[in-house]
């Protein structure tokens, strides 16, 4: 047998797969995906976003692992918790949960919405990190009058989630909807792991407290062996 002909042969249908892979892969994720603003440090952009989701997100989809307490954590009192964002009547204490029935939700769009608690965190992807994914659905719905909703996606073809956003997109200027999405991106990138700044903050502490331990190890280790032969 020909070994270099059976090797490029080899070699040609890894290509092929890998190939067919990345098309697969391209098609399913639909549109590339948008550089997400990273603005998780801004109090302000994050309650915004807190808004937005409370109005928009929350009627559909729960966020089952979030505790209105914890928007304190970005600079919100309870008083403002309780004035603005607890649509219901519910107490601080409890999660967010979605206004809709899970049976009506299903019986309109075939499917129950999913949590959005961890959201962020799940759909990163080799398109970018979920934060951008969402960016770029967000800003990715059209009218398309074929679908059920009346709306269609760039990056989810065929979606079945109409476009909730589209009075807000329709009011504001495309850099003011932009910034709005941002802000709604990044607080649903902070509601994923709300300790991420402490997280990073205790780990840089950590590194910086290992390379001290390395370095007088190091001194012990030469001055242990200075005087052996």
């Amino acid at each position: 047998m020909n070994i270099m002909g059976f090797t490029k042969k080899i070699m040609l249908g890894v290509a092929m797969a890998v190939g067919l892979a990345g098309a697969v892969q391209a098609a399913a994720v639909g549109a590339a995906w948008d550089k997400a603003p990273n603005r998780i440090n801004d109090l302000g952009a994050l309650q915004n976003g807190a808004k937005v989701f409370v109005n928009y997100c929350l009627n559909c989809h729960s966020a089952a692992f979030m505790r209105y307490t914890r928007l304190t954590d970005i600079g919100l009192t309870q008083d403002q918790i309780k004035d603005n964002l607890l649509v219901t009547n519910g107490k601080i204490g409890e999660t967010m949960k979605a206004a809709i029935d899970p049976i009506q939700a299903k019986a309109w769009f075939g499917v129950n919405p999913p949590d959005l608690t961890v959201i962020a965190r799940s759909r990163a992807g080799a398109g970018g990190t979920g934060a951008d994914y969402l960016y770029s659905y967000m800003r990715g719905f059209y009218r398309d009058e074929t679908k059920p909703t009346g709306w269609n996606n760039h990056v989810f073809p065929n979606v079945a989630m109409p476009h909730v956003l589209w009075e807000l997109q329709a009011s504001l200027s495309p850099a003011q909807y932009d910034q709005t999405v941002g802000d709604l991106v990044n607080y649903l990138q902070w509601m994923a792991e709300p300790a991420q700044n402490t997280r990073k903050t205790i780990g840089m502490w950590v590194l910086i407290f290992l390379a001290g331990l390395i370095f007088v190890t190091w001194q012990l280790n030469k001055a242990y062996w200075k005087d052996v032969k």
